[in-house]
């Protein structure tokens, strides 16, 4: 016998509506692999928390654009990084899906995987929330290098990343969770 709960979410907006300051509003929605179409640089660049007192429950992230303000909802995390490049001779994680144009240095000893659900994080800009998820696809392309010193059914405790051997801190996740 199976039990499923169904989670019935009402949302009040239209989409390109008018709010009472005369800004137009839009709404978006950024799942787990990090996929939304017509991704912008400039979207991402003025990506901050929702603290306009509207719609914060639902849409947590928002990202203004002269009169227009875009409202975002998240599976997980606004920034998903989907690949790793060599970018000036620096590793670097990519999101957006607009190639290496938009990217945070990537720190070997910073990577956090969840060992509830499986998923791993990087830090992300400040302005986004501090904390990025690794797309699905990415994540099981590294995992191979992850090395659980203290049990599989523990978190992992080093990060094997171009013949040197890291030691995770997961302090920064759990100070920004």
């Amino acid at each position: 016998m199976f039990t499923f709960k169904f989670i019935k979410r009402c949302f009040t907006y239209t989409q390109g509506q008018l709010s009472g300051k005369n800004v137009r509003e839009y709404f978006y929605f950024i799942d787990h692999q990090g996929m939304r179409k017509n991704s912008w640089n400039f979207f991402f660049k003025r990506l901050r928390p929702n603290v306009t007192g509207r719609y914060e429950k639902d849409f947590p992230f928002i990202s203004p654009c002269g009169r227009e303000l875009n409202f975002i909802r998240c599976d997980d995390m606004p920034i998903v990084y989907t690949h790793i490049v060599n970018k000036n001779n620096k590793d670097v994680l990519c999101y957006g899906h607009i190639g290496d144009i938009m990217y945070q240095d990537f720190q070997p000893d910073h990577i956090y995987m969840d060992n509830t659900t499986g998923r791993v994080y990087h830090p992300a800009p400040e302005t986004a929330g501090s904390i990025g998820l690794i797309r699905s696809k990415l994540a099981i392309e590294i995992s191979s290098n992850l090395r659980f010193y203290d049990g599989e059914d523990k978190s992992p405790t080093h990060f094997l990343w171009k013949d040197k051997e890291f030691v995770l801190n997961n302090e920064w996740f759990k100070k920004r969770k």
